[in-house]
């Protein structure tokens, strides 16, 4: 089941309506923000945003534009807090608490989600979309009585919208209504026949309701469709074994087991066929398979314990660029001690390198580059916690130093704190350290 994002040209609707700003340059940014938005340049668009901002700062449209900018980026948690201050600001935008709820699903945080969608549908009764979006939050917490009031809405409201009655299908599976999915996923099979899910939802259904030769006839197609559908090979395999064709269904749990080494059903389905074809060895190594296997992620991470590992950190912080730029030296020579840390460390001596950035910092401790360099260099020497604390020290001296947050935010993120990293990474960018967005859209959601 997919979840739902709205076009970006959808979620700008909103900004039709002209904005009242104090000063000319804010209309100018923010009208420069919606015309990147539409061409796809989210990053200018964003920065366009701030800046009317900037000079606006009790304007909702802004606010909520540049949370859809981030939201095409996939700072779901960054574009949050845009949409919070802009319903702050203006609490009857339907479209806000609709595309806050979007933001708040790609998080997984579904309940959040049902919150905004709900105060969607009171300011605005008759959008499908919202009734759509709630209907999947509501199956992911696993209110699927819910969730099939809302589908039944959304296609009450939009006839047309073939991915709703796919959904509804699902979701009527859950529910044990395999008889009543069976219209949902025909539905979709008439509206878009190169759906592989659609035969395979009825194809499954058809094995619960017991028609089997149907089932074997809705699979094949699926897989046909789309030949690397391990599901669809467990449930044909299934289907076969019910019509006693062991053989063809061995070959179905074959490849079963191939697409999804750890599918213990598949191991139980093939250790029977193989009983049943005589390969009684083969049978019992398959059902010990079927018992041992639990599932589980055995990979231990005690440190690193976030899907950012050791060496992916290391790559992703190497890509800062050196902020060593010529300052006028001061009589304490911060500067100086510095200076040589940057060419100790480059000489490969980071423990030299840490002692003149330590004296540095002595010497003068509101420098906030010698603090992120220093943590830079602890971060390297796999000192993350340290490292943190530099960060720390860097932003709190200079709050707009966006390449501090980025390290800050992938060190968090390698420690397991992935709201707290993502949260960081999505401040980087909206300072205009853009390679954050790369991160973002590959670890924050």
């Amino acid at each position: 089941m997919k979840r739902h994002l709205l076009s970006v040209t959808a979620l700008l609707c909103v900004s039709l309506t002209q904005p009242v700003f104090s000063q000319q340059t804010a209309v100018d940014f923010f009208e420069s923000g919606v015309s990147k938005s539409k061409s796809g340049d989210y990053t200018g668009a964003l920065q366009a945003f701030s800046m009317a901002i900037t000079m606006n700062p009790d304007n909702a449209v802004s606010y909520y534009n540049r949370g859809v900018a981030k939201a095409s980026l996939k700072d779901h948690r960054g574009a949050v807090l845009d949409y919070d201050r802009a319903i702050e600001l203006n609490g009857k935008d339907a479209l806000a608490y609709l595309s806050r709820g979007i933001s708040k699903s790609k998080q997984d945080d579904h309940r959040g989600a049902l919150l905004d969608y709900s105060r969607s549908i009171e300011l605005n009764p008759d959008d499908p979309q919202t009734y759509y979006n709630r209907g999947l939050s509501r199956s992911r917490i696993d209110q699927y009585s819910g969730a099939l009031a809302d589908f039944n809405k959304a296609i009450e409201l939009d006839p047309a919208n073939v991915q709703t009655y796919y959904v509804r299908g699902i979701t009527k599976q859950k529910l044990n209504d395999y008889a009543g999915s069976l219209p949902d996923f025909a539905k979709v099979i008439e509206l878009t026949p190169k759906r592989s899910q659609a035969y395979a939802g009825r194809g499954i259904s058809k094995t619960e309701l017991n028609d089997y030769t149907g089932a074997v006839a809705d699979l094949n197609k699926a897989i046909e469709l789309n030949p690397e559908d391990g599901e669809s090979h467990f449930y044909r395999g299934f289907a076969k074994g019910k019509l006693d064709d062991y053989k063809g269904a061995l070959a179905d749990y074959n490849r079963a087991i191939a697409l999804k080494a750890d599918n213990y059903a598949a191991y139980y389905g093939r250790g029977f066929c193989r009983s049943k074809l005589g390969d009684q060895k083969g049978a019992i190594q398959d059902f010990n398979e079927a018992i041992e296997i639990n599932n589980s992620n055995t990979e231990a991470k005690v440190v690193y314990s976030g899907r950012i590992n050791r060496a992916t950190l290391d790559n992703l912080r190497n890509v800062v660029q050196e902020r060593n730029k010529i300052n006028e030296l001061g009589s304490e020579r911060a500067e100086a001690y510095f200076s040589r840390a940057v060419s100790k460390s480059k000489q490969g001596d980071p423990k030299a390198a840490l002692l003149d950035l330590n004296k540095a910092i002595e010497l003068n401790p509101t420098y906030a580059e010698a603090y992120f360099t220093r943590g830079l260099i602890r971060s390297a020497q796999g000192d993350q916690r340290a490292a943190i604390m530099d960060c720390n020290s860097a932003v709190k001296l200079n709050p707009r130093y966006a390449e501090v947050y980025y390290v800050r935010g992938i060190i968090k993120h390698s420690l397991g704190d992935e709201n707290g990293g993502c949260l960081d990474l999505s401040k980087a960018g909206e300072l205009g350290y853009n390679p954050s967005y790369k991160v973002i859209s590959d670890y924050c959601n």
